[in-house]
C-alpha cells in the first residue's frame, strides 16, 4: 500500500496500524537496539514510485521503520512524504548485487545501496525479527 503521509489523517493512520501494527513502545525499541534504518540511497524502483521520485531534483533517499507486523519504507518528493506499507507476510527481501538490497511488496519494489556496515546490520536485524515473529508454517507442524 503506497500512501501519502504528509498530513495527519486519522483514516490513513488507522489503515497503517491495521496493516503493520502500532509503533513499538520505548522499552521494545530499546530491547531491539533501535527500529529505524540509517539513510538508504535508492538505486531503482517500480514505475509508480519512480514517477513520484522524478518530480524533484533531490537525491533519492528513504528510510525503513520496523513495526510489530511489518515495515514502513518512507521517502519524500516535492515536500510531500510517502510511505510504502509492507506487512511481513508480503515482504520479500533480496540481496542481489554486491551492495544492493531489494525490497518487494506485490508489484512495488525499491532497491537500495548497502555500502556501509550499519545498513547491513539493520537488514540482518530485520530478517531475524521477521523470522522470529512469523506464524508457524504448515510444513513445520
Amino acid at each position: 500500500m503506497l500512501v501519502n503521509v504528509s498530513y495527519n489523517n486519522k483514516e490513513i493512520i488507522k489503515k497503517i496500524n491495521e496493516e503493520v501494527g502500532t509503533p513499538f513502545t520505548l522499552k521494545e525499541r530499546w530491547a531491539l537496539g533501535g527500529i529505524g534504518s540509517p539513510k538508504l540511497i535508492i538505486t531503482d524502483t517500480s514505475v509508480e514510485i519512480r514517477n513520484l521520485l522524478i518530480l524533484d531534483n533531490n537525491r533519492d533517499i528513504c528510510n525503513i521503520e520496523m513495526r510489530p507486523k511489518g515495515i514502513i519504507v518512507g521517502f519524500r518528493s516535492l515536500l510531500e512524504s510517502y510511505a510504502l506499507i509492507i506487512p511481513y507476510y508480503k515482504l520479500t527481501l533480496y540481496k542481489g548485487e554486491a551492495s544492493v538490497y531489494s525490497i518487494y511488496r506485490d508489484h512495488h519494489f525499491i532497491k537500495v545501496e548497502s555500502d556501509t556496515k550499519a545498513v547491513q546490520k539493520f537488514f540482518k536485524k530485520l530478517v531475524g525479527y521477521k523470522a522470529d515473529n512469523a506464524p508457524t508454517a504448515i510444513e513445520d507442524l
